[in-house]
């Protein structure tokens, strides 16, 4: 069987930022990073959303990765944030990291910056203080059918840009927006929410 080389118009890899045109209130002013697009479709998780009802430390105690008692969590880790990272199968976490932590058959390398796993395994890692220099962890992500990705493009609903691994990782989530429409060379203030194609 050969392998069929990706088209370069596949974005796995790049940062999706929503048009201020967005309807859709799950997506508006949100950043993407896209974990995987082909013919089948497109999933990715939104790097700028906090989830503000559970810290990480307390999502750790729910899943008996660290008993109740623990409150002694390495200080990187105990500041650490959980992230919407989409409407689609929100009780089940994903967590993108940076290239330097890899887990046979469970790790999924995006990029040589970037990997995505989704085993309890990655969270003892950070937990331990033994897991990826840069971590985010999402609950739930954005899924697109074949060809819905495209079409929503073609729509104007979205831009992209290659990924910075700095806008993904950052803490600081109210300036992603902002940095990732810099990245393409746009100042949000300046797009007419009406935009038509070029």
């Amino acid at each position: 069987m050969s392998v069929v080389p990706k088209s370069p118009r596949y974005l796995e890899g790049h940062l999706l930022v929503a048009m201020p045109s967005m309807a859709d209130p799950r997506f508006q002013r949100s950043v993407i990073h896209l974990c995987a697009h082909s013919a089948d479709g497109a999933m990715g998780i939104i790097v700028n959303r906090r989830k503000d009802d559970i810290s990480f430390p307390d999502l750790l105690r729910q899943l008996d990765i660290i008993g109740a008692d623990d409150i002694r969590l390495p200080p990187r880790v105990e500041g650490k944030h959980v992230h919407v990272g989409g409407p689609v199968e929100t009780g089940r976490g994903f967590v993108l990291h940076s290239g330097d932590w890899y887990l046979e058959n469970s790790t999924l390398p995006i990029d040589e910056r970037i990997s995505l796993t989704a085993t309890l395994d990655v969270l003892r890692a950070i937990a331990s203080d033994q897991g990826p220099e840069s971590s985010l962890l999402a609950l739930g992500y954005a899924g697109w059918g074949p060809e819905q990705l495209e079409r929503e493009i073609q729509e104007n609903g979205w831009l992209h840009c290659p990924a910075d691994p700095t806008i993904i990782f950052d803490e600081d989530v109210e300036s992603k927006y902002a940095r990732a429409m810099a990245t393409i060379g746009i100042d949000p203030a300046m797009l007419a929410s009406d935009a038509g194609h070029a």
